[in-house]
């Protein structure tokens, strides 16, 4: 009896043992593997930062992304202008190729009507479909914090998570709207991010490229906020490969040096289509060019101007439909006016002219799990980037003007 009741005993510790190893095996498979974030790619423009810019010492966080990952000076395309370049960067296509060959242009199938920076109607940005309808197209999903061109629908098709512009939207409100698109879970994780910077290329245009302290606190408060990106990306383990843009540089300008286009042609004998850093001319309804031709295709002190067709190949434009009849480019640091515009009250910047000026240079700077190069690499053409930015988010990219030739050997296999 005693045998028989220490065999129950001892049965009883032995099953209490084993449902005690269960409980726990069990409690173990309940937590949760801890997730593998593949990389997020992150094209960011900081509009009208110069690569010099990078040199003033003002910008550690991002001078060490560059220490690290490989940096250069960039053409940029003409008009050396905000949407053109963003639309190229995003397209690989330059101006002439994708048709908003500038801020302001007109199409004569839309008689009547000017393209602004406000535009959104398809017809103006169709000729090129940008990279974030291709990623969606091909079920990769991304998100754009504001770019030029980024609110319109293709074929239905938009980004999976966009903002329509805002400049009153301050850069910390558009990191955090990043960081919350990061904390989704996978299956609705953006893949491709665009996030966008103004304030740099406003404070050039109202003190100028030259170092000054208004300019130079602005230079350090983007580089703050890229901090604020990298450091939110660390903390949720997100791996990043960043690249960071400008559309083109900065050139200082002088209420000293316009050229009034007046004193050329009394303004009422063409239609303006464009002026500042470079002009564009249509001739008055039912006129022909000779008017504009004998006033314009002339030589003129500190501007070169050209009928479409015969603008130098070197400048890449003048083919498409949309270019104005007469172009006309200041030497850099000119600016072509009718009237000098009211806030041009001392030293300034602009930009606009030949993509050739050093002044005129773009920044770019790649870094991240993908990027095995180190430091600076040679000056290349920005149809570059939509290359690049395919081969890090794989997307299989569109035909383009660009390649991953200028990248060769800082890529990671």
């Amino acid at each position: 009896m005693i045998r028989n009741l220490f065999q129950i005993f001892l049965a009883s510790i032995l099953l209490i043992g084993c449902n005690g190893s269960a409980a726990e095996t069990s409690s173990a498979a309940a937590v949760p593997a801890k997730e593998v974030r593949e990389p997020v790619t992150i094209l960011i423009s900081i509009d009208g930062f110069r690569p010099d810019y990078l040199d003033r010492g003002l910008t550690p966080n991002l001078s060490a992304l560059a220490a690290t990952g490989i940096h250069a000076a960039m053409f940029s395309s003409f008009p050396t202008k905000t949407f053109p370049n963003h639309w190229t960067l995003v397209t690989g296509q330059t101006p002439d190729q994708h048709g908003i060959v500038g801020n302001t242009m007109e199409d004569s199938a839309r008689p009547g009507e000017r393209f602004t920076m406000a535009s959104k109607d398809p017809f103006w940005w169709g000729v090129a479909e940008p990279i974030w309808v291709t990623a969606e197209k091909q079920g990769i999903k991304t998100a754009t914090m504001f770019w030029p061109g980024s609110e319109v629908e293709f074929d239905g098709v938009r980004p999976s998570n966009w903002w329509p512009f805002s400049q009153q939207l301050s850069n910390d409100r558009r990191i955090d709207a990043v960081m919350d698109w990061m904390r989704r879970p996978t299956a609705i994780r953006p893949q491709l991010v665009t996030l966008y910077f103004d304030t740099v290329d406003t404070a050039g245009h109202f003190y100028g490229p030259a170092p000054n302290e208004r300019l130079h606190t602005v230079i350090r408060a983007v580089d703050e906020n890229i901090g604020q990106l990298m450091n939110g990306l660390a903390a949720l383990e997100q791996p990043a490969n960043f690249v960071i843009v400008s559309d083109h540089g900065m050139a200082e300008t002088s209420p000293d040096r316009v050229i009034y286009l007046d004193d050329i042609l009394p303004r009422d004998q063409y239609r303006l289509i464009v002026s500042g850093n470079y002009a564009g001319f249509e001739p008055l309804e039912g006129e022909d060019l000779s008017t504009l031709r004998t006033a314009f295709i002339k030589k003129h002190k500190n501007m070169m101007c050209w009928e479409k067709d015969d603008i130098p190949d070197s400048y890449g434009y003048g083919k498409n439909a949309r270019v104005p009849s007469i172009i006309c480019l200041p030497d850099s640091g000119w600016v072509a006016y009718q009237d000098k515009p009211e806030w041009m009250t001392g030293i300034g910047g602009g930009h606009g002219y030949d993509q050739m000026h050093p002044d005129m240079a773009a920044f770019f700077m790649a870094n991240g799990p993908d990027i095995s190069g180190r430091g600076k690499i040679a000056k290349f053409h920005n149809v570059a980037i939509y290359s690049l930015l395919s081969h890090l988010a794989g997307i299989e990219a569109n035909a383009s003007a660009g390649s991953l030739a200028p990248f060769s050997g800082t890529l990671t296999p």
